[in-house]
C-alpha cells in the first residue's frame, strides 16, 4: 500500500472510507485494514491519528451523530407543514438507508466502543437510535403543540417505537430495503391514535 499519498483531511477521508466499507460489506467487515485499503493509504495512517481502532470507531460514530443532530433543527422547521406521517417516514428512511443500521450493530456488539460512547455522551440506550428517538420526539411534540397530533399523544413513547420499528424494517441487509409505501404504512399504524 502506498505510504506517500497526501491526505488533506485524514479523519474525514478515513470516516468516509469506513462508511463505504459498512455500506458494501457490513459491520463484520469493518477492520482498520479494510478502512485504510478503502481510503487508499497505509494502515499506519489510521494509527497515527487514533490510539486504537475503538477510538477510531467512537470518533466515527460521534461524527455521524453530530451530522444527524444538525438535521434536528431542520426537522423542527418543518413542523406545521406537509403530512406528519410522510415527514416521519422520510426521516426514518434517510436515517436507516444511511449506515445507521450498521453503526447500531457496531455499538451493540463492541463493548469497548459502547463504553467510549457512553463516556462521551452519558445516558441510557444505544447512541444514534436514542438520538433519533429524541429528534423525532421533538418534532412530534412540535406537531402536537400545533394541534396536528392529539393533545394526549405520548411522543416520548411514540418516537422510540417508530425508531425501533424502522430499524427492524431496514435491518436485513441481504434483501432490498423496504419501499416508501411499507415505511409509510408502519408510521401511519404507529401514529394512528395520535394523528388528527
Amino acid at each position: 500500500m502506498p505510504t506517500g499519498i497526501h491526505l488533506r483531511d485524514v479523519r474525514a477521508q478515513l470516516f468516509d472510507a469506513a462508511e463505504r466499507v459498512l455500506r458494501q460489506a457490513g459491520p463484520s467487515a469493518l477492520t482498520s485494514r479494510a478502512v485504510t485499503d478503502e481510503a487508499g493509504c497505509a494502515k499506519g495512517v489510521l494509527h497515527r491519528h487514533f490510539s486504537d481502532f475503538d477510538e477510531f470507531l467512537a470518533e466515527l460514530v460521534l461524527d455521524r451523530l453530530h451530522r444527524f443532530e444538525a438535521r434536528s433543527a431542520e426537522l423542527l422547521d418543518r413542523a406545521g407543514t406537509g403530512d406528519v406521517a410522510e415527514t416521519v417516514a422520510e426521516v426514518l428512511t434517510e436515517l436507516f438507508e444511511s449506515v445507521a443500521v450498521s453503526i447500531v450493530a457496531l455499538i451493540t456488539f463492541r463493548d469497548e466502543l459502547r463504553a467510549r460512547l457512553r463516556a462521551a455522551r452519558p445516558g441510557n440506550g444505544i447512541p444514534l437510535a436514542t438520538d433519533a428517538a429524541r429528534m423525532l420526539a421533538g418534532y412530534l411534540a412540535a406537531e402536537r403543540d400545533l394541534g396536528r397530533l392529539t393533545q394526549d399523544a405520548d411522543v416520548d413513547a411514540l418516537a422510540p417505537t417508530l425508531v425501533g420499528a424502522g430499524h427492524l424494517q431496514f435491518a436485513d441487509r441481504t434483501g432490498p430495503p423496504p419501499d416508501h409505501a411499507a415505511v409509510l404504512h408502519m408510521v401511519r399504524t404507529v401514529l394512528a391514535s395520535a394523528l388528527r
